[in-house]
This record gives C-alpha cells, sequence and structure tokens, in this order.
C-alpha cells in the first residue's frame, strides 16, 4: 500500500496536509489554553505525529529544535513503558531525547480496535522547572542545577489522572499554577491530535492512514536523497565557535566534515571540543535536530518535514563532546545556544558544496533572558519567573539581504508582546527597536539586530544566557560578517558591560540593554 502512495502524488499530498493539519490545530488548542505568556504569546512549543515505530510522520511549522529531537524522546518512551487507551507520558530528560529540561514532552497514543496506530506529542517550554536560579536556565555546571529531571511517566493511565505525579512535580517549582495551566493545556492539544486522528481513522480506515505516513516518510527521503545527489562529490569541512561555557572564558570549537557519496551523506563531528564545565553541551538530540533542520532547509520544496529526512546521513557525534554530552552534563545553553552553532557550521561546510543555496550566518544566539523574584503587585507577593529570547539578523543569501530583527534557524518563535509582558510581570519595556547597521555589509546585506531594554520594577534575580558577543556571525562569497552583540547594566545613569552569559541579582529601577548580533553579509560589495 507504501508504493501506491507513492505512485499517487495526489492522494500523498492530500494525507500530507491532513496530517499536518492535525499537528496545526494541536498548537492552536496549545496555545489558546495555556497560562504562560511563553507558551501563549510567544508559541515556544512544537506539535508533531508519529507513526508506532516512534518516527516523526508530519509536523506543524513549529520550533526545528523541538522537532529534530522529538523522535528520540518518543522512541525512549516507547523503550520505557507501554502504552494503553488513555495514557498520557510526559518527560523532560535531555539524555533521553530531551533537549532541556524547560521543555517538557507529552505524548499520547492513538489506538484504533486495540491496535497502536499512531502517537500524537508536542513540547513546550515551561518558564520555570526548579534549579538555582528562577525561568531554570542558569549558569550550572552540572543538570541538577537546572531543575528536576522528569524520565518518562505516566500522568494518565488509562484515563485516570495521576495526581501524585502531578504533586511532586509542582512542589518543585517556583510557579505552580502556571505550571499546572500549561501541562492541563499540553495533556488538551494531545486530546484534539488523538480526537482528529481518529476521525481520520474511521473515513479513511486505519490501513489506510498508516500507510499515508510510511507514504510521507519515503516521499521525503526520496527527495532527501535527490537533494544530496545533486552535489558534489567530497568532504566539506567547516568549524566555529562558541564564545564561551559561561564557566570558563575560553572558546568552544565546534567541527564538522560533511562527506557527499553518491545520494547519502556522512556527517562527522569528530574533532569537536570536548564537553564543558558549563551549560552550553548538547545532546545528540540537539545535535540530530539540527542537521535535519539544515538539509531540509536546503532541499527548498513544500515537502514533509518528517524523519524520512534524515535517513540517508548518517550522524557521527562522538560521545563526550559539547555536541553529545554525557549525563550530568548541563543543558540548558546546549539547546538555545549551541543548536545555532552548529546549524551555523553546517551551512558554512554545505556553502562550499552548494553556494546558490547556502544564505551567509544569521545571528547564531537565541538572547536568552530569565527574570525571577517575588511580584509586590500582588497581595500577598507571588513569585514570578519570566523567559524570553530575542530575535536578531538573518544573514543575506544568494540574491536577497537578510531580514532585520526576526528569530532564525533553531528558534521560530514569536516576540513577547509589550502589553502582555507589562501586564503579567513587574517589568516595563524602555526601548524595542531595529539596530541600524548592524548587519554585515555585502552585495546582499545582512539583517540587523535588535535594541531590547527592559526595566525592573522590583528587585529580582537575572540571568542572560547568549552568544556571539567576542565572534561575529560569519559572512560568505565575500560578504562581511555581522556585528557582535552585546549585553549592558543600565544603573543610576551608569552603564555596566555585562558577559554573554552572566547572573546577578538586580535592584528595582535597573534596565538590562541587550544589543542583538546582525546577520552576515552575503556577496563582494563591488
Amino acid at each position: 500500500m507504501t508504493a501506491a502512495f507513492l505512485r499517487d502524488p495526489i492522494k500523498l499530498e492530500i494525507f500530507k496536509h491532513l496530517l499536518g493539519s492535525v499537528a496545526a490545530e494541536m498548537g492552536a488548542a496549545l496555545r489558546r489554553s495555556a497560562y504562560s505568556p511563553n507558551i501563549k504569546e510567544r508559541r515556544d512549543f512544537s506539535c508533531a505525529l508519529f507513526d508506532p515505530a516512534g518516527n516523526m510522520a508530519a509536523q506543524a511549522a513549529h520550533m526545528p529544535v523541538h522537532l529534530g529531537a522529538m523522535p528520540l524522546s518518543v522512541q525512549a518512551c516507547m523503550r520505557a513503558l507501554q502504552f494503553s487507551l488513555g495514557d498520557v507520558v510526559i518527560m523532560n530528560d535531555p539524555f533521553q531525547g530531551g533537549t532541556h529540561l524547560p521543555d517538557i514532552t507529552v505524548i499520547t497514543p492513538v489506538f484504533a480496535a486495540g491496535e497502536l496506530i499512531a502517537l500524537v506529542a508536542n513540547r513546550a517550554h515551561h518558564a520555570d522547572v526548579g534549579g538555582v536560579s528562577p525561568g531554570s536556565m542558569p549558569l550550572a555546571s552540572e543538570l541538577f542545577e537546572e531543575g528536576l529531571v522528569i524520565p518518562p511517566l505516566k500522568l494518565v493511565q488509562r484515563g485516570e489522572s495521576n495526581q501524585a505525579l502531578l504533586d511532586m512535580l509542582l512542589a518543585n517549582v517556583r510557579t505552580p499554577q502556571e505550571r499546572s495551566g500549561d501541562i492541563r493545556a499540553q495533556i488538551a492539544a494531545n486530546r484534539t491530535g488523538v480526537k482528529r486522528m481518529s476521525e481520520l481513522i474511521a473515513r479513511y480506515g486505519a490501513g489506510e492512514v498508516s500507510a499515508a505516513m510510511r507514504g510521507l516518510l519515503h516521499y521525503s527521503e526520496r527527495m532527501t536523497r535527490w537533494l544530496i545527489a545533486a552535489m558534489p562529490d567530497g568532504v566539506y569541512r567547516f568549524s566555529d565557535c562558541m564564545d564561551d561555557d559561561g564557566v570558563n572564558p575560553e572558546a568552544v570549537e565546534i567541527r564538522v566534515a560533511v562527506t557527499i557519496d553518491g545520494d547519502a551523506a556522512t556527517v562527522d563531528f569528530s574533532g569537536t571540543a570536548p564537553q564543558c564545565r558549563g551549560s552550553i553541551n548538547a545532546t545528540r538530540a540537539i545535535t540530530v535536530a539540527a542537521t535535519m533542520y539544515v538539509f531540509r532547509c536546503l532541499l527548498g520544496l513544500d515537502i514533509p518535514a518528517n524523519s524520512g529526512c534524515l535517513a540517508p546521513i548518517r550522524i557521527i557525534a562522538p560521545e563526550g563532546t559539547v555536541v553529545n554530552a554525557r549525563p550530568p552534563a548541563a543543558v540548558a545553553g546546549g539547546n538555545v545556544e549551541t543548536s545555532q552553532r552548529i546549524t551555523d557550521v553546517l551551512l558554512g561546510a554545505l556553502a562550499q558544496a552548494t553556494p546558490e543555496r547556502v544564505p551567509a550566518a544569521s545571528q547564531g544566539t537565541m538572547n536568552n533572558l530569565t527574570v525571577g523574584g517575588l511580584d509586590a503587585r500582588a497581595n500577598p507577593p507571588r513569585p514570578f519567573a519570566y523567559y524570553e529570547t530575542v530575535g536578531g539578523g538573518m544573514g543575506a543569501g544568494p540574491g536577497k539581504d537578510g531580514a532585520h530583527a526576526i528569530h532564525t534557524h533553531m528558534t521560530n518563535t514569536l516576540n513577547t508582546p509589550v502589553e502582555a509582558l507589562e501586564y503579567a510581570y513587574p517589568l516595563r519595556v524602555r526601548s524595542y527597536e531595529v539596530r541600524r547597521g548592524s548587519g554585515g555589509a555585502g552585495c546582499h546585506r545582512g539583517g540587523d539586530g535588535i535594541i531590547r531594554e527592559i526595566e525592573l520594577l522590583d528587585g529580582a534575580q537575572v540571568t542572560l544566557l547568549s552568544d556571539r558577543r567576542q565572534s561575529r556571525p560569519y559572512g560568505l562569497e565575500g560578504g562581511q560578517p555581522g556585528k557582535s552583540g552585546r549585553n549592558m547594566l543600565l544603573r543610576a545613569g551608569a552603564e555596566k558591560e555585562l558577559p554573554g552569559k552572566t547572573r546577578f541579582t538586580a535592584r528595582a529601577g535597573d534596565v538590562v540593554s541587550i544589543h542583538t548580533p546582525g546577520g552576515g553579509g552575503w556577496g563582494s560589495e563591488t
């Protein structure tokens, strides 16, 4: 039946959109029912559908760093647990396919006539999951400082909620009401996915739906092989560095060698720096997600982004390196920062094989800001934890300038609107503008970054986790690099330069000023 789907492009296209729309509707349900601005405003979540083997068959256009890693989480849960009708599984363990602890994954099976047909899952970033600092994005040196680790566990078993497990989770976070609301929103989103998948099965039959998922996986594999086969055979190398790990000041190198051999590719990260003391360690799941994202982007076609894209690609990520860290390494920054640099080195290597497709480097960081303390506006004062990422410049590409002030590559969130931020937290946005002139010069200019300044109305703990403060996003084909970013603390009329990765206690009236990097330019100006 799978072969029949591949011979029938109309049917394949119909099911591509049917299954994709299920994931998209799950995302809409999650966004509308979530409590936190991080999910309902920034849309820091992802939804996808999986076949009974744990392969991602369809997804919504959400976050690449979530989506490429989620199959490993689903497969880890399937190894650890036996799914039954009415179950809901929760997990966030980065060393079982997770990304970092704030990203909580919720998985629900879809059965038909007692047979497992599919699974629906979503991953959402929670603004706090415990740990040594509010927001759970600390400058940590081991995983246990970053928050509560959740192995695969049944939050709902055969339709019965495990209230004891939920109570335990909520007892270990600073904002339990918000966390409870967001987790319940994730459960509701999966319920929407199960309902829509059950409707498809009732209409077309379980066999047809299963064949469609297999057909979409094969189609994506075939198109990825077509892309690779169009590149010249050879070995393409590139390296770039993280500024530091937040603990030690030395740069951390990431190397890659991409071997193109016919219609298959090997992506080898041998020679990359060993895992570090700081929190920029990436798990293998993150490296897999970045690799899938880069090859899928180069296709430039409206094909499904699913696990089939990875079938022709062999990934070598030596264990114990910053791209495949061993537990209990700290990983909060690996998900948000190192994932961006892995993307940069992959694009830098593939630009040598297919220069007409690859843009210059984008900002290369997510500029993570967390602020937490007590909100004195409430009576009595209540804890709050705020998290956001800040956009920057996109790299210019062949034939076009880079976009200004936008989230790029492994993130795909929106900003937090000023009104939502100021309503929910004791914060005030003093400035929010394009950082003019920060994009790299070239025949096509890199996009400009952002200036975002936030005033604290009460004292609080502040953590900044950012990169490209020492290095600059590279240009290509003679284009110039974008400007590096800057972090500053404005206090009582004085300006203090802050490191890219830092944690400090802020006072009421302090202003955190973040100037994000611009994108690299493409092509010589002359």
